[in-house]
């Protein structure tokens, strides 16, 4: 089997994988890249490489693609599935193409099922095929989710999912996977650690795999699926028509105290960016907090509405362009500004409303084991253990489910804070105020407690 050298660069918080695959004489092919090409670009300087290549395996739901960017910018040839016109010049591959990538070429194998275009990439080298490069199809343990496209849709692509992985089967054992989403990835049901496989290896332990027939899998592969942002369901049009090229960070405004209330009070969204605990410590009256982490850009996109300005409120140490990329990967391309001079400048302005301080930030040894439990974890990360008699609402559904909130003192959880400050800051907009807010998740509770933890298996 050829040898590759292929550099994966790992957006965690989306829990995708970016590849940069070396194609000799310094150039390179750079699979399935997101918006926010910087760490792409600076791997690829760093390794002496040009990118020659942008190549997508599908119309991506769940970030904005960087491949026009990385055309522009770079000047990258795109390579990706014949899904109709686009708004921007490409190479439209369909089953059995085959493209020479200097001394390796590229054959594309129609995998259709997480997307009706779909394709995965046979890297061929040496007279042998190297790997394969299988976007959203096959993955680590699970394969690509079948409803992003339409209801209707839904059971058809399941269908051609199954297909589509008995088709990859038939690679030799020994052949490298290569899959865009992985673990944390919202289009994936994957819950393990490994981000890349072998045909051999999901043959043997890939539970959809196991399962006996086309109807079986179908049944298993739907019964998997989780909640979805609502973002998903447009993003893959902005990324056939073509995203604009950004080239450099959109730019972060600053906006005077008085400015942001006055906009606010018209339907702007103030979204602190600020960790857990500064946020309970003073914020602005309604704002949302979600603290600027790995996956800052998903709870952007799934809570926020792109028709409506965005004020950010951030510390100084939080640089702007990290905000504003994020943003920019789930399609918010210009923010509408930032508080300047962060929180002590909305204290400072008289004209201001007060900051609110209606949060408290709790360590699980302060909690009484009887206390009234809100977790706004994912469902299935609720049924693998949680405290006992806590309620169950998805922070990506609680705005629309505020009459299921249990009544009294309020306890939010999830697995570390971050969450479960949002659903408090979701609470306190619509009038809540005594929410507590627990610093940790189920386990630091247990152990504080004593007790153990409920689960639904």
């Amino acid at each position: 089997m050829a040898r590759l050298d292929l550099t994966p660069v790992i957006d965690k918080g989306m829990g995708n994988s970016t590849y940069i695959l070396d194609l000799g004489n310094w150039r390179a092919a750079v699979v399935d890249p997101e918006r926010d090409v910087r760490e792409v670009r600076g791997c690829a300087a760093r390794l002496g490489l040009n990118i020659g290549y942008a190549v997508e395996t599908h119309l991506h739901a769940d970030f904005i693609s960087g491949a026009r960017e990385l055309a522009v910018t770079d000047g990258a040839a795109v390579l990706a599935p014949d899904f109709g016109p686009r708004g921007f010049p490409y190479t439209a591959l369909q089953d059995g193409d085959f493209v020479q990538l200097g001394p390796l070429g590229l054959r594309a194998l129609a995998t259709p099922g997480h997307s009706p275009e779909h394709l995965s990439y046979l890297i061929l080298g040496a007279g042998s095929i190297a790997g394969v490069f299988s976007g959203g199809s096959l993955m680590v343990g699970t394969a690509g989710r079948t409803d992003l496209v339409s209801t209707d849709q839904t059971i058809p692509l399941a269908r051609a999912q199954y297909h589509s992985l008995q088709r990859l089967m038939e690679l030799p054992d020994e052949t490298p996977v290569w899959p865009t989403h992985g673990v944390g990835s919202f289009c994936s049901g994957a819950v393990g650690r490994d981000r890349v496989t072998t045909i051999g290896r999901e043959q043997a332990t890939n539970p959809l795999l196991q399962v006996t027939g086309e109807d079986a899998f179908v049944e298993a592969l739907l019964g998997s699926l989780g909640t979805f942002p609502g973002y998903f369901l447009r993003l893959a049009e902005v990324n056939k028509q073509g995203p604009a090229v950004l080239g450099t960070a959109p730019p972060l405004a600053g906006l005077t105290a008085d400015r942001v209330q006055e906009m606010q009070e018209q339907g702007a969204q103030v979204v602190d960016v600020r960790p857990a605990a500064d946020f309970a410590a003073a914020h602005i009256p309604g704002s949302l907090s979600n603290p600027l982490r790995p996956a800052f850009a998903t709870w952007l996109g799934w809570l926020i509405d792109p028709n409506k300005p965005v004020i950010i409120v951030r510390n100084p140490g939080q640089e702007p362009e990290d905000i504003t990329w994020a943003a920019a990967k789930v399609g918010f391309n210009n923010l509408a500004g930032e508080l300047a001079g962060g929180m002590a400048s909305w204290t400072a302005e008289s004209g201001s409303a007060p900051a609110e301080t209606n949060v408290r930030l709790s360590p699980a040894r302060l909690l009484p084991p009887e206390a009234n439990f809100l977790d706004v974890r994912q469902a299935g990360e609720y049924a693998a253990g949680h405290v006992p008699g806590a309620r169950n609402i998805e922070l990506g559904a609680l705005a629309n489910h505020l009459s299921e909130v249990p009544d009294g003192p309020l306890l939010v959880m999830c697995a570390h804070g971050e969450r479960a400050m949002t659903a408090a800051s979701i609470l306190t907009a619509h009038g809540w105020r005594d929410v507590s807010v627990l610093n940790g998740g189920p386990d630091d509770w247990r152990k504080a407690a004593g007790i153990d933890l409920q689960n639904n298996g």
